[in-house]
């Protein structure tokens, strides 16, 4: 009997030296003070991405290897050695800490809630995936977190599943996607930045999308199968709809049924579904002061339906506008991938895209779609971070001191869908 139990207490030492600290009940806690592994399935969790980092202060990456589902994230970020900037992102560029300012032997800790998820649906669907996507964090197997900034520092990282945030999915194309390298972004991967631990944002967005194939992607399918009663689902499309061919194809037909389609199902589960109307494009006309409309009949018939269904709508497209306007023709280049041969490693043309944002652009979109949502009273408003300040896309933020971080990941290849 003796024996056994001390056979029992050595595989019980054993599973906890295999596993990081618990904290509780499936918590697991890093300690970056002490030595991490690179990350393999046999450990399950370690740097990732890129090299280890050989000395503190670099930009890291570090991957936990988890089941699909929301993760309550806390970071212990600061350094006793020296005074850091640090922002975290989590999966594909999403951001969730911006900027932390430390002074020297100084910490503060910030909680958040990741979305983790892999393509697979159930026993018999997954969603299909386009090539570009198989190599997306936001489809792989772990939780990855982004530690950027100026000497970024970090001290602990505790990583826990949650079952009682408001999760806010998200549907789209190119102008909601997570895009995963530099220099494109979109506003689905920086309103995670204004949602305390309450709020789960999950993007299922895609280049090149429109309502149906995003349908037909299984997407939909995989949004409701991680949705519960009261969770969000915000839809934008109109950008790549337009370009449509076929019988049936069109604002007025194709377009709304599919859109029906969304309210059906979303509300079936017990979901809150919104609309968005698309971005603007930035094309001005022959004054170069006003934005030409270049969505055709679209967002009138995304409006017309949610009249109809009585289905809330955020005006994307006229705030949109209204900051292309104000920054004005040169300046409002500014707000997108714009930017001279030889900018990042590999570009051996100009980028001159005048649709898909960079992450100034994106994160005064996403600032929009916030104010949007405060128009309409939503009760999951309640989980804003406290640092939220009003915004108006007539008084945009001064580009000039906007401060980004890159992520050493880089790609000039444009998007799917224009």
């Amino acid at each position: 009997m003796q024996n056994n139990m001390k056979h029992i207490q050595s595989l019980f030492v054993a599973c906890l030296m295999a596993f990081p600290t618990m904290t509780h009940a499936q918590a697991r806690t890093f300690d970056f003070t002490k030595s991490q592994p690179v990350y393999s399935d046999a450990t399950g969790y370690g740097y990732d991405i890129i090299a280890a980092p050989k000395k503190a202060g670099q930009t890291f990456f570090f991957s936990v290897k988890v089941p699909d589902g929301n993760y309550r994230v806390s970071v212990v970020l600061g350094s006793k050695k020296a005074d850091a900037i640090t922002t975290v992102r989590a999966e594909s560029r999403r951001l969730m800490v911006e900027n932390c300012a430390t002074k020297k032997r100084q910490q503060k800790t910030y909680t958040f809630i990741v979305n983790k998820r892999s393509p697979k649906i159930d026993d018999k669907h997954s969603v299909r995936l386009k090539d570009r996507e198989r190599g997306y964090l936001d489809w792989d197997d772990r939780l990855t977190l982004e530690f950027n900034g100026v000497n970024p520092s970090v001290s602990k990282v505790t990583i826990e599943p949650d079952t009682v945030a408001t999760t806010i999915f998200l549907c789209g194309n190119s102008t909601v996607v997570d895009q995963s390298r530099e220099p494109w972004a979109s506003w689905g991967q920086m309103i995670t930045r204004w949602f305390g631990p309450e709020v789960a944002i999950s993007n299922h967005a895609e280049s090149g999308l429109t309502a149906g194939s995003f349908l037909a992607g299984n997407r939909l399918d995989k949004v409701l199968a991680m949705m519960h009663k009261g969770d969000y689902v915000i839809c934008e499309f109109g950008h790549n709809d337009q370009k449509e061919k076929g019988p049936g194809a069109g604002a007025w037909y194709n377009f709304q049924y599919n859109l029906k389609k969304y309210i059906d199902l979303v509300r079936q589960k017990g979901g809150n579904i919104i609309f968005v109307t698309p971005t603007q494009r930035r094309r001005f006309d022959d004054s170069k002061t006003k934005i030409m409309e270049t969505h055709g009949d679209y967002p009138d018939a995304m409006r017309d339906v949610a009249r109809r269904e009585n289905v809330p709508v955020i005006e994307l497209h006229d705030m949109t506008r209204t900051f292309f306007e104000t920054l004005g023709y040169n300046d409002s280049k500014r707000a997108l991938v714009h930017y001279p041969m030889g900018s990042f490693p590999g570009q051996t043309r100009e980028l001159a895209d005048n649709t898909h944002f960079n992450p100034y652009g994106a994160y005064e979109v996403a600032k929009m779609v916030v104010m949007g949502m405060k128009k309409l009273q939503l009760p999951v408003l309640s989980a804003l971070s406290s640092d939220w300040k009003d915004f108006d896309p007539s008084h945009p933020d001064d580009f000039h001191t906007f401060v980004w971080y890159p992520t050493p990941l880089t790609d000039t290849t444009k998007p799917d869908g224009n």
